[in-house]
């Protein structure tokens, strides 16, 4: 059932030990790329989590947190425990080491290999990684990763509609658009523009320009469905990424507690 779920979902991936390099630079390429990525500092916390996402991904920071043979160890016992059969692991070093590298690709053939953390050329490490993560299909048929909304609060619209400024809170939202739900239904037809969105994320605000794609009912709450037009800043899509990221990293580490 897992494997199905992720065809359509896509895979996690975690990065364990992430260097500052590795989780600033590295990571968060994949994250404007739409991977659904992960930054963990406990190797047995996050073996017991991967119990829950047996189709998981994880790149090991070979540089922290054991010794190589102890990395070796704990990368066997998960590749021979049956409930995580399904975890692709791949290393990653500051390292330029020829006997690692063959070690890693070709004696233990981790799906994910052995990548060189360049220094100098993040994007070339990135390109590196994009070839083993498209090779285990890591975001299946899923274009957009999208975060749900749990603290109101902080996640809000506002938008303005025949002379009048409409609050509402945000159910769930990615760089294409996102669900809310206002404290007064301003009564918005499909295709319906509105222009000067005003969206919060936490401490950010977001200016952005969408059209109604159409509205549902849950329960007695009316639920409406923005898309973002093509007009949206790059930049507010890198903010939204960040946002969605740094909001399932708060969710993740709840369950790896």
């Amino acid at each position: 059932m897992a494997g199905n779920d992720t065809e359509m979902t896509g895979k996690k991936i975690f990065f364990l030990y992430p260097s500052a390099l590795i989780q600033n630079e590295v990571a968060w390429e994949l994250v404007q790329q739409e991977y659904e990525v992960y930054h963990v500092r406990s190797h047995d916390k996050l073996r017991r989590t991967l119990r829950r996402f047996p189709d998981s991904i994880v790149f090991i920071n070979l540089d922290d947190g054991l010794s190589e043979k102890d990395w070796d160890s704990w990368i066997r016992m998960v590749s021979t425990e049956p409930a995580l059969a399904g975890i692709k692991i791949g290393i990653l070093s500051m390292v330029s080491d020829e006997a690692k590298s063959r070690k890693y690709n070709e004696i233990m053939k981790l799906p994910c290999g052995f990548t060189v953390v360049d220094r100098a050329d993040t994007l070339k490490t990135v390109k590196q990684l994009y070839g083993f993560l498209q090779a285990v299909d890591a975001r299946g048929r899923r274009k957009y990763i999208r975060a749900t909304s749990e603290n109101e609060a902080l996640t809000t619209i506002n938008i303005p509609h025949n002379s009048d400024y409409y609050k509402g809170v945000i159910k769930d939202i990615s760089v294409v658009g996102l669900s809310c739900a206002f404290a007064v239904d301003p009564d918005l037809e499909k295709n319906t523009l509105c222009q000067d969105m005003q969206i919060k994320l936490q401490s950010m605000i977001l200016k952005a320009e969408g059209i109604v794609f159409g509205s549902r009912m849950d329960g007695r709450t009316k639920i409406y469905v923005f898309l973002f037009t093509q007009r949206i800043d790059p930049d507010v899509r890198i903010k939204i990424r960040t946002y969605i990221q740094a909001t399932m990293q708060a969710k993740m580490d709840i369950l790896l507690r």
